[in-house]
């Protein structure tokens, strides 16, 4: 090959060559410098997980707590009384009250025509007067026969005599049953005004402009004095407890604090099929409740010592109720817990916990048994206890 080909080919030959060394020598050469690398750090370590969370620790504190007994139940009138007519016969010319009306003792509800009533009035007066005249007439002539037969008057049988007194008799009959049928009109005169027999609240109406009112047919319906009650279900053996006067805690919606109430008396007996019984709450006025809604209570029964945790440390799952206790190892342990009343945000604790045990104070949600977590420091926990400050190791 002359020196003018040598030339020409020598790119290629150079080509050839590096790709050469490349293929037998890249290998080695990597592998020497992972030797290196491997020399110089040592064995492989297997790495640690990262913490699953940041959370905050906390105990179960104790406390007085009181006593609620829950119940639910539906709201009802203290005492409703029916307005109806008391007599018959007659049109329904005004209606005065509407549902929900607040209405006062002795006040128009409505009224009855009265034109054919007022005419028997008057009818029953005139034979009044006429029955007093005839009454004093009588009672004249039978002065004058005893006169007469006391001074021993002759001219005067004694058969005349008890004629003269039976007739006084007979009209002084006549003038009661006169005076009975006048008021006996004025009183159908004063039942074609229908007026309430109590203050209270106008709950029903049935009462129609133009209607013929029938005798005992209920015109209004009214919540006397506008007392309401809270009728509570009980067990039967938590109804034994109960007594009249004591404290009530009732769940009034819209309103953020429950209203104190106390318990006017309870049932005698208990339902034989569902063995629950009733407690009559007396509701104080101005709560806005009506009647037929259904509310949720408790009853207080005393205090007593609880061992408590924050509601948000408590993870329900599946019907149970749990907690995550820190292990020295820097993870979580889930622990089944039983539960009890609840205060506020804090929940009781009844069994499956130590009260020196610390616990993961919220966040639970996010964890699962074993998970390694890291405490965060600088803040307290949700039961007032300083949180810890290192990470667990």
């Amino acid at each position: 090959m002359n020196a003018q080909t040598m030339i020409k080919h020598a790119p290629y030959a150079l080509l050839a060559a590096a790709l050469s060394g490349l293929l037998m020598g890249g290998p080695a050469m990597a592998g020497d410098k992972d030797s290196k690398a491997a020399s110089a750090t040592g064995p492989a370590v297997a790495g640690v997980g990262k913490p699953a969370l940041s959370v905050q620790l906390t105990t179960p504190q104790r406390s007085q707590w009181t006593r609620r007994v829950p119940a639910v139940g539906a709201v009802a009138a203290w005492a409703e009384q029916q307005v109806s007519a008391e007599t018959g016969g007659l049109i329904l010319t005004e209606v005065r009250a509407q549902v929900g009306d607040v209405v006062r003792r002795g006040q128009l509800l409505a009224r009855l025509q009265d034109l054919g009533v007022q005419a028997d009035l008057a009818q029953a007066r005139a034979a009044l007067a006429e029955a007093e005249a005839s009454h004093e007439l009588a009672q004249a002539d039978a002065q004058r026969a005893r006169q007469i037969e006391t001074e021993g008057g002759e001219g005067l049988s004694r058969q005349a005599l008890q004629q003269y007194q039976a007739q006084a008799r007979s009209a002084a009959a006549r003038l009661q049953a006169a005076q009975a049928r006048v008021k006996s009109e004025e009183l159908r005169l004063s039942q074609t005004r229908i007026v309430a027999n109590d203050d209270g609240v106008i709950s029903a109406k049935s009462a129609v402009e133009g209607a013929v009112a029938q005798p005992g047919q209920e015109l209004f319906r009214l919540i006397r004095q506008q007392r309401l009650e809270w009728r509570a279900e009980l067990p039967a053996d938590t109804l034994a407890q109960v007594k009249p006067g004591a404290r009530v805690q009732v769940q009034v919606p819209g309103r953020a604090e429950p209203v104190e109430a106390r318990v006017r008396t309870v049932a005698p007996t208990v339902d034989p099929q569902s063995r629950m019984g009733l407690a009559y709450v007396d509701l104080p006025a101005g709560t806005g409740l009506r009647a037929g809604s259904f509310l949720q209570g408790s009853f207080d029964q005393g205090s007593a010592e609880a061992l408590h945790v924050p509601q948000s440390a408590v993870q329900l799952r599946e019907g149970f109720a749990y907690v995550f206790k820190a292990g020295a190892d820097g993870r979580v342990q889930q622990t089944k817990v039983s539960l009890g009343r609840r205060q506020g945000d804090r929940v009781e604790l009844l069994q499956g916990l130590e009260p020196t045990a610390r616990i993961v104070a919220a966040g639970v949600g996010f964890l699962v048994d074993g998970d390694r977590v890291q405490v965060v420091s600088g803040a307290s926990s949700a039961s007032g206890t300083p949180a810890a400050t290192a990470a667990l190791r």
